[in-house]
């Protein structure tokens, strides 16, 4: 009676749980050995011809991002494609939600003007900060138009804002309350402080450059991982 080999347990980490309970599970297309993990069910090889399968890829993908390089200087450092590049943005944007707000903050909003594919499309980033913890809560990216504003200041009128600075821009009082609406001088520093920042970081937003957003799916998910993650 013949017996059936038990497959080989190799004495090899595995790279997500780090654990040594590996065995030999195949091989690729490219005809590579194939490991697989008892722990967490993780299947991998060991060395990687194409770069965008490694584990940290993506934790280096936010690093950069956030160090404000363009598409193509990212995917240069990491060896990967622009194509595969702007997938993972955008797969990462998508998993990213935005943070729970407390109730009775005081908030800054402020725009910023910019444009997506060509000089002529402008576009408007609208988004609100809390004015002591200096972090965005709400953010919204489209045209300069009250349902744009509208967005973000129902965000922080739900939460039961204590106050909401803001610019002179005439929409603002038309969508919010006068108590808690203030125009008062020196009460949106920080913010506009905030906006010198992110055209510093992210050269997209730049104002004379020939960098840009051809899309604003793009622009988007780049934002979602600069602010919260």
């Amino acid at each position: 009676m013949r017996h059936s080999v038990p497959k080989l347990v190799m004495v090899i980490n595995c790279p997500k749980c780090k654990e040594k309970k590996v065995i030999k599970n195949g091989t690729t297309k490219n005809n590579k050995q194939q490991y697989y993990c008892k722990m967490c069910f993780y299947r991998f090889i060991q060395n990687y011809t194409n770069q965008a399968y490694k584990l940290d890829i993506n934790q280096k993908n936010v690093q950069l991002t956030k160090e404000g390089l363009g598409i193509r200087s990212t995917a240069r450092i990491l060896e990967i494609s622009a194509t595969t590049l702007l997938k993972r943005i955008v797969s990462i944007g998508r998993k990213i939600n935005q943070p729970i707000i407390s109730k009775c903050k005081t908030y800054e909003v402020d725009e910023m003007c910019t444009y997506i594919g060509s000089k002529q499309n402008f576009i408007w980033l609208v988004y609100a900060l809390d004015k002591n913890s200096k972090t965005v809560v709400s953010f919204n990216v489209a045209k300069r138009t009250n349902k744009t504003l509208s967005r973000v200041l129902d965000t922080l009128k739900l939460s039961e804002a204590k106050k909401i600075f803001t610019g002179r821009l005439k929409n603002y009082r038309y969508l919010l309350d006068e108590k808690m609406h203030s125009v008062k001088r020196f009460g949106t520093n920080h913010i506009e402080r905030k906006n010198l920042t992110l055209r510093t970081h992210l050269k997209r937003l730049n104002r004379r450059t020939i960098c840009s957003s051809k899309s604003l799916l793009i622009f988007t998910a780049v934002l979602k991982i600069y602010f919260w993650i």
